[in-house]
């Protein structure tokens, strides 16, 4: 069987697919992922090429019977290195990932390949003949691999979500990880610094000088907001205003939160006596510069917090996450609604911020106390 009737321009299956995949590797090298930021919006000749692209993988493979027919694809391979690159399209393009899910998403199936490779390398060539076999001796290898629990349950998502996808394109038979159950995994307590750990890191930064300035209105504006690293990064000079911020998330959502009145004052110092020192007559969108004059990145930001927790004398282990969870924990620990405190986090389910109901003996005995009609 075939794939389908030879179109009329006499380019048979294979040269559409040779056709799709040379699209494939000119977008990765000319086109990079869009990132979540909000100094930019992407050019759109890149979104288009990138739809393009996506586009071409499909027709490429289409089913037996035209586009609409729910039979499985016949006839032609389907190599899995071209099945995982249309499916991290459909989560940058339909989905809206950032480019660090993206990232973490390849790296994950990479590996799931590399498997595949030695397991079975017909599969390899032709995803279709992928079936639960591959899924459970996959999961297997990673239980017997170093490797925690929750790096395993991360990598078989990301393979779970790769055999939905080729299903509902009607590219394979059945999904053939649907078999494959996740690892228990126990949820951790967040690690939150204490009230005066906090104080000792907000200080550390020499707001003496330009650089200590910025650094000091990041670690307070993470501490006020509970935004994360990337979100920070990403702020744009016209994204804060008094009493609020408007800061983009996961999946592209906005959403406002609020500006306390200590980090207003920080970024107000910042943007007048530090900002125009370290632009060095340059414009920039970004709110946070480098003293090169170009955005604070995340990798610049994690060393920064690093050398300002050894300064502190921090013994508990600080990056820009524990600050998030340091935000969230004490809002919780004085009586913040959790609703609320899950507005402000950006969280979807109400079950991702629960984790920080934890509350430390002497808190609890004060909220006893204070409530409780027979304390």
């Amino acid at each position: 069987m075939v794939l389908r009737a030879e179109p009329s321009d006499g380019t048979n299956a294979q040269d559409r697919l040779k056709q799709a995949a040379k699209e494939m590797a000119l977008r990765r090298k000319k086109v990079p992922p869009p990132t979540v930021s909000t100094t930019a919006k992407p050019k759109a000749s890149a979104t288009k090429t990138q739809a393009r692209a996506a586009v071409a993988v499909k027709a490429a493979f289409v089913p037996e019977g035209g586009a609409g027919s729910s039979a499985p694809l016949r006839g032609q391979a389907l190599p899995l290195s071209l099945a995982t690159d249309a499916y991290l399209d459909s989560l940058r393009l339909e989905r809206g990932l950032s480019r660090n899910s993206i990232l973490a998403y390849a790296r994950d199936l990479a590996r799931f390949a590399d498997f595949v490779q030695t397991y079975d390398a017909a599969a390899a060539e032709d995803a279709r003949r992928l079936d639960g076999r591959h899924a459970l001796a996959y999961a297997v290898g990673l239980g017997q691999a170093e490797l925690s629990v929750r790096s395993q349950a991360r990598m078989l998502v990301a393979l779970r979500g790769l055999s939905r996808y080729l299903r509902s394109e009607n590219w394979i038979e059945r999904d053939f990880a649907q078999e494959v159950t996740l690892p228990r995994l126990g949820r951790p307590l967040p690690k939150a610094l204490s009230s005066e750990d906090i104080e000792a890191l907000l200080r550390a930064p020499d707001t003496k000088t330009p650089r200590g300035l910025r650094d000091a209105a990041m670690l307070e504006l993470l501490y006020s907001t509970g935004l994360r690293v990337s979100e920070l990064i990403s702020l744009r000079c016209d994204d804060v205003h008094p009493e609020y911020l408007r800061t983009v998330g996961k999946g592209q959502k906005t959403r406002i939160v609020p500006l306390g009145g200590m980090a207003r004052q920080a970024i107000t110092r910042y943007l007048t006596e530090a900002r125009p020192s370290l632009l060095h007559g340059r414009a920039h969108a970004a709110l946070f510069i480098t003293h090169r004059g170009q955005a604070m990145t995340r990798q610049g930001f994690w060393k920064l917090i690093t050398t300002y927790a050894r300064a502190a004398g921090l013994r508990a282990a600080a990056h820009p996450h524990v600050l998030r969870h340091t935000f969230a924990t004490h809002l919780v620990n004085r009586g913040a609604d959790l609703r609320a405190v899950q507005a402000m986090l950006g969280h979807a389910d109400i079950s991702s911020t629960q984790i920080y109901t934890h509350m430390e003996a002497p808190t609890l005995r004060r909220v006893y106390k204070k409530h409780h009609p027979r304390a």
